[in-house]
C-alpha cells in the first residue's frame, strides 16, 4: 500500500472570507437555488480584489499536478485540459507554490517536471495510451508523501489509486463524456474532492467543494475595435461542436466561413464537411496554434458555436469573446454561464435565430464584449480560487475531517 504525506504542523493561513468556496452542501440539504449558489461571486463579475492578489498566497504548498498526457503542455496546437493545465502550474509556480507537474517529458513549464511517456499519445501513433497512462499515474502515487496535496486533472482513472495514499486528491471534473464513468466519481465522492469547471456541469449526485471557471491569459489576446469580414467556427470537428451547422447559418447569412481545429471524427467530416469546402465560401484550415489564435479570433465578425451538446465550457467561446470578438452558441451546458446576452454574444435556439444573430452581431461594440470577460475569466482568479480550494483541502484533511463528514 502507498502512503501519503503526514499533515504538515506548519499553521495554514486563514481561509479568506471573500473567497468563491464554500464547504459542500450535504444533498440533503441541497435546494435547487443552494446547488446553484455556492459559487456566490461568480454569477455576476468578478471583484477586482481577487485579480492577481497577493493576499492569497502561497505558503510554500507543496503540490502535485497530474496532466493528461494526450497532448504536451503546453499544447501546441489543440489539447483544451492541457492547457488548462499549463495556465494554472505557470500562475501557481509564479505565486511561489512548490509545484510538480507530471506531464509528458516534452512538456514545457517553469514547474518541477516528471516525465514519464516522451510525448503526448495523440502526438505519436507509436505509443499505447493505456501502458503510458498506467506508468504516468502511478508515478504520482508512488510520490505521493512528497506533497500536500494532489491535484488531478486527468480524468476519473487516477481516483482508483486515491484510496491507497494519505494525501488528499481534489480533482478538476472537465465534463463527463457519459454516463458510464459515472460510478467512479460516486465510489470516490466520500474520498476526493471535486471541482466543476461550470454550475452546468454540475451532477446531481456529486459533491463538489466549488465551481471554478477557467480563466486564460487576457494578454494574449488583443481586441480589435472593428468587426471582421468572416465568420468562424473553431474547435474540434467532430457532431457534437455543430461543424455543419455553422456552415449552413453562413451561407444563409451570405458570409464566409473559416473552419479551424481538429477533425476528431473522420467519417463526419468526409460526409458532411469535406463536400462543403471549396475554399471560398467555406475554408478549412486546420488546427490553429497560440501563435495565430488571437489574430484568428479577432479578425471574425463572429464566433458559430452551434453545439449539439451540454458543453462544461469553452475555451475557444472565453478567447473570441476576448478579442472583442461576439459569440453565437446554442443555449447548451455552460453557454449561459459564459455568454451576455446581446453584450457578448447571442444564445439562440434554432439555426433562424442564429443568421439573424449574424447580422446583429456587427452591432455590439467589441471594447464592451472584450470588458464582459476581462474579470470574470482572467488566469490570475482562476489562481486564486484554485490556492483557497488548496487551502480548503488540506485544512480539513490536516483538521482530521474525513470525507463524508462535515465539509459536505
Amino acid at each position: 500500500m502507498f502512503r501519503g504525506r503526514t499533515c504538515n504542523p506548519r499553521p495554514e493561513r486563514p481561509f479568506p472570507q471573500d473567497s468563491v468556496l464554500h464547504h459542500k452542501i450535504p444533498r440533503e440539504k441541497r435546494t435547487p437555488t443552494a446547488s446553484r449558489t455556492v459559487r456566490t461571486v461568480g454569477s455576476g463579475s468578478y471583484p477586482h480584489l481577487v485579480m492577481s492578489s497577493p493576499s492569497i498566497a502561497s505558503n510554500q504548498l507543496r503540490v502535485a499536478v497530474l496532466a493528461p498526457i494526450s497532448w504536451r503542455v503546453p499544447p501546441r496546437r489543440y489539447g483544451p485540459w492541457e492547457q488548462f493545465v499549463s495556465l494554472l502550474t505557470e500562475g501557481l509556480v509564479s505565486r511561489g507554490v512548490d509545484v510538480t507537474l507530471f506531464a509528458t517529458a516534452d512538456s514545457v513549464t517553469g514547474a518541477r517536471l516528471v516525465g514519464t511517456a516522451p510525448t503526448g499519445y495523440s502526438e505519436d501513433a507509436r505509443l499505447d495510451p493505456k501502458v503510458w497512462e498506467s506508468l504516468h499515474i502511478s508515478a504520482v502515487f508512488e510520490q505521493a508523501e512528497e506533497f500536500d496535496l494532489i491535484h488531478n486533472s486527468f480524468d476519473f482513472l487516477p481516483l482508483t489509486y486515491s484510496g491507497l495514499v494519505d494525501t488528499p486528491v481534489i480533482t478538476t471534473i472537465h465534463g463527463f463524456s457519459s454516463e458510464r464513468i459515472l460510478p467512479v466519481y460516486e465510489k470516490y465522492n466520500d474520498r476526493g474532492y471535486y471541482v466543476a469547471i461550470s454550475d452546468a456541469d454540475r451532477h446531481e449526485k456529486l459533491d463538489y467543494v466549488a465551481t471554478i471557471y477557467h480563466g486564460i491569459d487576457m494578454q494574449a489576446f488583443v481586441v480589435r475595435p472593428w468587426s471582421g469580414d468572416y465568420l468562424l467556427f473553431f474547435g474540434r470537428i467532430h457532431p457534437d461542436k455543430g461543424t455543419a451547422v455553422a456552415i449552413e447559418v453562413a451561407e444563409r447569412a451570405g458570409m464566409p466561413l473559416t473552419i479551424a481545429g481538429i477533425i476528431q471524427d473522420d467519417d463526419y467530416f468526409d460526409r458532411f464537411v469535406r463536400p462543403r469546402v471549396d475554399g471560398k465560401q467555406v475554408t478549412y484550415i486546420g488546427p490553429v496554434g497560440p501563435e495565430t489564435r488571437s489574430d484568428l479570433l479577432g479578425g471574425a465578425r463572429a464566433l458559430l458555436h452551434l453545439i449539439d451538446f451540454d458543453e462544461p465550457f469553452g475555451f475557444s467561446v472565453v478567447e473570441a469573446m476576448a478579442c472583442g470578438t461576439p459569440v453565437i452558441a446554442y443555449a447548451r451546458g455552460s453557454m449561459p454561464e459564459l455568454i451576455r446576452e446581446r453584450e457578448s454574444g447571442f444564445l439562440v435556439s434554432s439555426v433562424d435565430e442564429a443568421v439573424a444573430a449574424v447580422d446583429a452581431s456587427g452591432r455590439l461594440d467589441r471594447m464592451a464584449v472584450r470588458a464582459s470577460v476581462e474579470h470574470r475569466f482572467d488566469v490570475n482568479r482562476m489562481v486564486d480560487e484554485y490556492l483557497a480550494a488548496y487551502r480548503l483541502v488540506v485544512g480539513n484533511h490536516c483538521a482530521g475531517q474525513t470525507k463524508g463528514s462535515n465539509v459536505r
